[in-house]
């Protein structure tokens, strides 16, 4: 469940960008992160054959796969200074706003450890990048 209007477009950070269409409040749920919950063993064989990653492990044996049944969150771009984060617990993905976004603003997020293992450049632009995911 998203709980405010959001649009899918081109980013100037990467690809397709998630987008508020509307004002979103500082520290409001924003909403779930969509996919399949599935093994980690399934996700890391799917991550070898994607070249867009869109997975989140939980720790317990189960990651969610928000390539498949996605929602609008699961365009939500990296960034070192993001204006939301994830909660990660019971098998969901929440995203939460840090701070007021502005409508037309793109959300962004620390993605933290990632599959990409530091190999892959950022292109956040924020002054406190550190250069790779």
């Amino acid at each position: 469940m998203i709980r405010y209007r959001l649009i899918n477009k081109k980013s100037t950070i990467d690809g397709k960008g998630c987008f508020a269409a509307e004002t979103i409040p500082a520290r409001n749920k924003i909403g779930n992160l969509g996919g399949e919950l599935i093994s980690v063993r399934e996700a890391r064989k799917r991550i070898r054959q994607q070249k867009k990653l869109a997975m989140v492990e939980f720790g317990d044996g189960h990651a969610l796969d928000a390539s498949v049944n996605a929602n609008q969150l699961r365009y939500v771009n990296h960034s070192c200074l993001p204006n939301t984060y994830m909660r990660c617990c019971y098998h969901k993905v929440e995203f939460y706003s840090l701070r007021k976004i502005k409508a037309g603003e793109e959300l962004t997020c620390n993605y933290g450890e990632t599959h990409h293992d530091g190999k892959r450049p950022c292109t956040c632009g924020a002054p406190n990048c550190i250069g790779a995911i």
